[in-house]
């Protein structure tokens, strides 16, 4: 028997089964900020942070597709985040500009890299896993870190932003934001359609029970692979975005501890969601934005030295808080409020 339908593998959740409300209200609260923005008086900073929230929400879903799906802890995710910002600022430095060459030499570079790292690193699993991962991020990380024509370990500044089709269309912040917002819904669309699909349900099942899966008739490394390229186009996606929102690239980009921050957004929004890397993401960001900005506003019945003090090392406290809520919220951020919905 071959049927996929006979594989027990991870139910499929209800609320998957249908295009749910919650992303739908995240899209549209993202729709609706720039209008807000705009009436704020504050429009720069605040279509320049969401557009960074969205660029890492897209980078952490990627991630949630192979960690959250298919139990793949990938410690080196970054490096396919590097990819995608570096493809944009060599091209660049060469005069190179245009997207729509820009974007398809990230995508493929990522692929490939993917691919050849993923047929290496799937054949081990665990901490092996994680720790092969690891190794080849760090391997790329050092040669960004040498390439000295490009900046080396003080990183390479962009002339100016992406051209789309020969306009300079992205130069403005508004529509870099709405190109933003388009290329996040539209892997979200995708990752949605591959879960949902006979592939995601046997990476799922490759998840549970590989041995079971190989017994009925699939092989899970082409799975995983090939959810493995995917996930790494999409991290390099948002690594294509991220060096024109912030018009430079460099190897810090590609850093073991921006891979654990990836990570650590797709556990603190909750695994196995999508939306809720993306949910993780802008909960990470925020909180590190305006931390500072609440301790010292909490901390009026302090000395001046103290208050000082606590706001200088917020990270003393950023931490502790993170760490309490993907202790205490089992799932997340998500299984947070499923449980709340539920009474």
């Amino acid at each position: 028997m071959t049927e996929l339908t006979q594989v027990r593998s991870a139910p499929m959740p209800s609320a998957v089964a249908r295009f749910e409300l919650f992303p739908l209200v995240v899209f549209a609260v993202f729709a609706a900020a720039p209008f807000l923005a705009s009436a704020s008086g504050a429009e720069g900073y605040v279509l320049s942070l969401l557009t960074r929230v969205m660029i890492f929400g897209l980078a952490a879903m990627s991630l949630d597709l192979i960690l959250g799906y298919g139990a793949l802890v990938s410690f080196g995710h970054a490096a396919f985040f590097g990819i995608g910002a570096y493809a944009v600022g060599i091209l660049s430095s060469h005069g190179v500009e245009d997207a729509l060459i820009q974007v398809p030499v990230a995508l493929a570079a990522s692929a490939f890299f993917a691919a050849v790292t993923g047929a290496i690193s799937l054949r081990t699993k665990g901490v092996y896993f994680i720790m092969i991962t690891l190794a080849f991020a760090q391997m790329l990380y050092f040669l960004a870190s040498s390439l000295a024509a490009y900046g080396g370990d003080d990183g390479l500044t962009l002339p100016s932003r992406s051209l789309v089709a020969g306009s300079s269309l992205l130069e403005n912040d508004f529509a870099l934001y709405g190109a933003t917002l388009v290329c996040l819904i539209g892997a979200y669309i995708l990752s949605r359609s591959i879960v949902a699909s006979r592939f995601g349900r046997v990476l799922r099942g490759a998840k549970e029970n590989a041995v079971r899966m190989e017994a009925i008739g699939f092989q899970p490394l082409h799975f995983q692979l090939t959810a493995y390229v995917i996930s790494g186009m999409m991290a390099g996606l948002a690594g294509c975005l991220l060096a024109n929102q912030a018009e430079f690239v460099s190897p810090a980009f590609m850093t073991w501890q921006r891979s654990g921050e990836l990570i650590f957004m797709v556990v603190l929004g909750g695994l196995g969601s999508l939306h809720g890397a993306i949910i993780g993401a802008a909960a990470f960001l925020l909180l590190e934005e305006f931390l500072p900005e609440i301790l010292h506003a909490a901390g009026f019945f302090l000395s001046d030295d103290l208050r000082w003090r606590l706001t200088e090392n917020w990270q003393m406290v950023f931490g502790p808080i993170l760490i309490l809520v993907v202790l205490f919220a089992r799932g997340g951020i998500m299984g947070l409020l499923r449980r709340g919905h539920h009474g």
